[in-house]
């Protein structure tokens, strides 16, 4: 199976693809092994902090209130952990750079998204073996991340620490912002996830995208020329994507 590990683009030997250049769909082990761990784990902790917060806002009851304040502080916490080792990782492998925003034909992806994907369009953007995300998945993770998720830990830190300062004059007031703005942003991450799942079952056929975050293989475009290159490096061929078979 061919490892992402092993096929490096950045090379300064690396062929330079140019805007004419076909391109062909390949298979590869593109998601690493941690990458999936943090996925699903994450996943698994932001839902059960949203059904816990939802329940100590009296959405539901299913729960009772001291354990659902245990659970949601624990699932926190373990979060956070996430996190740090998350970003640590990110930056010493250089996985960031999946992030860093883009514009290319975001206008023509926010359409396809919007209503083309409705009508059979066909998609203005394909992964590539170092870009795994299209430019509207990169600002969007960009904006969850210093936006949404700050505002969920620093809120919800100061709410986790409230008797520390509930002595001070302020803090009555203080309180009831931060009360706001960890709802205001337990929602916002809310409509991400489901905006999350139905992205991710726009795939052909529809459980794709959720199969490669399980295998860790997807289908990457390539030219002839990168083919040939990474082929001779790698010492045996590269698989075709079935879809394109």
């Amino acid at each position: 199976m061919t490892d992402i590990r092993n096929l490096d683009l950045d090379r300064p030997d690396a062929p330079v693809r140019k805007p004419k250049d076909k391109t062909r769909s390949y298979r590869i082990a593109i998601y690493k092994g941690y990458e999936r761990f943090w996925h699903w784990s994450q996943a698994f902790l932001i839902l059960s902090l949203l059904f816990t917060g939802f329940g100590l806002h009296g959405l539901h009851n299913l729960l009772p209130f001291g354990m659902a304040v245990t659970l949601h502080t624990g699932a926190a916490i373990v979060l956070m952990t996430l996190w740090v080792f998350t970003i640590f990782w990110w930056f010493t492998t250089g996985e960031w750079k999946q992030f860093f925003p883009k514009n290319e034909n975001l206008w023509n992806i926010i359409k396809y998204y919007a209503w083309g994907i409705l009508q059979g369009a066909s998609k203005p953007y394909h992964k590539r073996l170092h870009s795994k995300q299209n430019p509207l998945q990169a600002i969007t993770y960009v904006a969850l991340t210093f936006f949404i998720g700050s505002t969920l830990w620093a809120s919800g830190i100061a709410y986790l620490f409230y008797n520390m300062w509930e002595h001070y004059g302020w803090a009555n007031q203080v309180f009831t912002v931060i009360v706001f703005l960890h709802t205001a942003a337990a929602w916002g991450m809310a409509i991400f996830v489901v905006i999350h799942v139905y992205m991710a079952t726009t795939g052909e056929p529809w459980y794709h995208y959720i199969q490669s975050m399980i295998t860790g293989r997807d289908d990457v475009e390539l030219t002839d020329a990168e083919v040939a290159f990474l082929e001779e490096r790698q010492g045996e061929p590269l698989d075709t994507s079935p879809a394109k078979h």
